[in-house]
Formats: C-alpha cells, structure tokens, sequence
C-alpha cells in the first residue's frame, strides 16, 4: 500500500489508508500505530504515530496528538505535534497548538491556537550582516 505524500492529501481516499474507524465508532483511550489511520467518528484520548492520520469531514476528536502527518477535514480540540506536517482542509476546525515544519490551512479551516514551526538547522536563513 502505497503512502501519500503530504503534498497529494487531496488525492488520499480510503482505499490509501491501512485501517478505517467508521462514522458510528466513539472511543476513549490511546491510538498507537505506525502506518495510517482514518477516524470518520469520535475518539477521545491520545494519539501517538509515525505515520499518516486522516480526519474524515464528520470525525470529533479530542486528544493531544503526536505523529506524521496530519490531515483533517473534522473537528480536532487538543495539541498537535507532527514531524511532517499538517494540513487543515476547508470545512475542519482546529483548537489546540500546532507544532510542525509544514502547515497548510486552506480557505475555510478554522484555527484556534498557537503554531511553532521548527527550522532545521541546516535550513536555517542566515542572520542579516550589520
């Protein structure tokens, strides 16, 4: 199964994604996994993940979340930590901080906190010579 890349999310369906919870699924606790995750319904807790999670347009999370690469069409209320990046489609809503190197908010995505995005040393811009 072939992953993503973060620039083709619009391109993401579920047939992309390794494991599916459906629209009528609400649960507490900790997710972990590794590859991809597409919640369509509610889930309350922690996320921790190396890979892709995908946020259908009728998911409600609350969590704090670490992984990947976020993509979200839902509602999210908690942190986002992600080592790729973020992308909030039109129609999502976000409150919570972010923390990536790569944000994307389209036209109609509401967010609602603080973002820092961390620089990689070597890409770093040069301080301007006095």
């Amino acid at each position: 199964m072939a992953k993503p890349a973060p620039d083709d999310y619009r391109a993401v369906t579920e047939q992309d994604i390794a494991t599916v919870f459906a629209e009528d699924l609400d649960f507490k606790g900790t997710l972990r996994f590794k590859s991809s995750l597409m919640i369509k319904g509610g889930f309350e807790g922690e996320v921790v993940s190396e890979g892709l999670l995908f946020l259908g347009p009728n998911a409600r999370i609350k969590a704090d979340i670490k992984t990947a690469t976020l993509i979200s069409h839902g509602k999210v209320e908690g942190n986002v930590e992600a080592t790729k990046g973020v992308v909030l489609c039109k129609g999502s809503a976000h409150a919570g901080d972010l923390k990536t190197p790569n944000l994307l908010i389209e036209g109609g995505a509401v967010f609602n906190g603080q973002c820092a995005m961390p620089v990689d040393a070597h890409a770093a811009v040069p301080p301007k010579k006095p």
